[in-house]
C-alpha cells in the first residue's frame, strides 16, 4: 500500500498543476520546517551519545569527499552538455552536491514503515553533506577571488536555518539523552509523520509551481534532474556499502547523495553568485529531482542497496 505521506505530496502536486486555490500560510510551512529539522537532529543526537565520534571519522571524511565529488561531476555536464553559463552551471552543481532534508525525512519514513533499521548517526552525515558543495560551487563560479565575500558566505552556510537547527538538535539530543527528552517526545517524535505529511503537501504545491520553467529550458533539465540523482545514488550507495553501513544505512546515504538542496544552497548562491539564475536551480532540484526521488527514487535506492549487499556482500 502506498505510504500516506507520499499521497499528501501527490495531492499538493496535482492541486498545484490544476491551479487550485489550495495554499498553506508561509508561517505554517516555516513552523513545519523547524519541527522536522529539530526532530531529525534530536533523534540523531540521542544515538550519537552512544558511540564515540572518533569512530565515525572515516564516514564523516568520506561524506565530505562525496559532496565535493558530486558537485565536480555535475559541473562539466551542465557547462558543456547543457551549455549553461559558468555561473548557472556552478550554482546547479552546488545544489546537486548538497542535500535535501525533506527527501531525507521521506526516506526515514519509508524505511520506518517497513521496519528497516539504519544507523542512527545518519543526521550527522546529513549535516556534513550540506556544506562542501556550496564552497565548491563558489570556487567553480568565481575561482579563489578576493572579491568573494567569504565571511558573509560562511555566515550564511554555517549559521543558516537548516544547519543551526540540525546541529542544535544533535547537541540537545546528545546532551539530554532519551530520558531527558521524554517530555517533548510526543511533539517531536510521535507526530513526526503527521508533520511530514503536511510539509509534503506544501512541497507538492511548490514543485508544481516550478513546472512552468520546463517550457523554456526543455528536456535537458528533465534529463539532468533524473539522470544525476540516479548516478549520485549509485556512487552514494557504493560509498555506504564500502563504509560498512547496513542495507538501511546504505539506502539513506544513496538517497542523500541523490537529493538536491533547495534551502541552504539557494541562499548561499544568492549571496556569492548573484548572476546565477535561481529559477534554473530550483526548477531542477525542486521541480524535477524532489518529485522523482519522493515518488520513484527512494524505492529504487532501497532495491539498489539490497542488491549491493546481496551480490557484493555475499
Amino acid at each position: 500500500m502506498t505510504d500516506p505521506v507520499i499521497l499528501f505530496f501527490v495531492l499538493g502536486l496535482v492541486a498545484g498543476l490544476l491551479r487550485s486555490e489550495l495554499r498553506l500560510p508561509p508561517a505554517i510551512y516555516e513552523f513545519l520546517s523547524i519541527l522536522l529539522l529539530l526532530s531529525i537532529g534530536l533523534k540523531g543526537g540521542i544515538e550519537l551519545a552512544k558511540q564515540p565520534v572518533i569512530t565515525l571519522l572515516p564516514q564523516m571524511l568520506a561524506v565530505v569527499a562525496l559532496g565535493i565529488f558530486l558537485a565536480l561531476t555535475a559541473f562539466p555536464v551542465l557547462r558543456y552538455l547543457g551549455r549553461f553559463t559558468r555561473a548557472d552551471a556552478a550554482s546547479i552543481a552546488a545544489h546537486y552536491g548538497s542535500v535535501s532534508v525533506g527527501t531525507y525525512a521521506v526516506a526515514v519514513a519509508y524505511l520506518g514503515a517497513r521496519r528497516i533499521p539504519f544507523e542512527a548517526h545518519m543526521p550527522l552525515l546529513l549535516v556534513l553533506l550540506e556544506v562542501p558543495a556550496v564552497l565548491v560551487g563558489i570556487v567553480l563560479a568565481r575561482g579563489l577571488s578576493r572579491r568573494t565575500r567569504w565571511t558573509t558566505v560562511a555566515h550564511e552556510v554555517f549559521l543558516g536555518k537548516s544547519i543551526v537547527l540540525l546541529v542544535g538538535g544533535l547537541l540537545i539530543g546528545w546532551a539530554a539523552g532519551p530520558v531527558g527528552l521524554v517530555t517533548i517526545e510526543p511533539l517531536f517524535f510521535d507526530l513526526f509523520k503527521g508533520f511530514l505529511a503536511i510539509f509534503l503537501l506544501e512541497m507538492g504545491l511548490i514543485a508544481a509551481a516550478q513546472a512552468g520553467m520546463l517550457r523554456r529550458h526543455g528536456l535537458f533539465l528533465v534529463a539532468f534532474g533524473i539522470g544525476m540523482p540516479l548516478f549520485s545514488a549509485l556512487v552514494g550507495g557504493a560509498a555506504g556499502f564500502f563504509l560498512g553501513l547496513s542495507v538501511g544505512g546504505t539506502t539513506i546515504l544513496a538517497t542523500l547523495a541523490a537529493s538536491a538542496s533547495y534551502i541552504a544552497v539557494p541562499a548561499a548562491m544568492r549571496i556569492s553568485v548573484p548572476e546565477a539564475n535561481p529559477a534554473l536551480s530550483l526548477t531542477a532540484s525542486l521541480g524535477i529531482t524532489f518529485p522523482f526521488n519522493v515518488l520513484v527514487g527512494i524505492p529504487i535506492y532501497y532495491a539498489l542497496s539490497k542488491w549491493m549487499h546481496a551480490i557484493m556482500g555475499g
